[in-house]
């Protein structure tokens, strides 16, 4: 399983731009509901979880690890672009 982490950090960059742009325009209309809360919420939770994801695979030497961590950024990067 090959891994370029720029590929991967710029996919995962334009994603966060969309859901930010996103999230800033219903911050700017201030009809927040519940449930937008509770997403933005969740938004920022996987951001740092793939923050803290790409982090560890920065610094990962063992195989089986990496593709752990590897498995985990696919997972929160699909969630996040949901």
């Amino acid at each position: 399983m090959g891994w370029d982490g720029d590929d991967v950090a710029g996919k995962m960059e334009e994603v966060f731009e969309r859901q930010q742009a996103a999230a800033d325009a219903r911050a700017n209309r201030g009809t927040s509901s519940v449930e937008e809360r509770a997403r933005s919420a969740k938004f920022e939770s996987l951001r740092l979880s793939r923050s803290r994801v790409m982090s560890q695979l920065a610094g990962a030497t063992n195989p089986a690890h990496r593709a752990m961590l590897e498995a985990a950024l696919k997972s929160i990067n699909d969630e996040m672009a949901q």
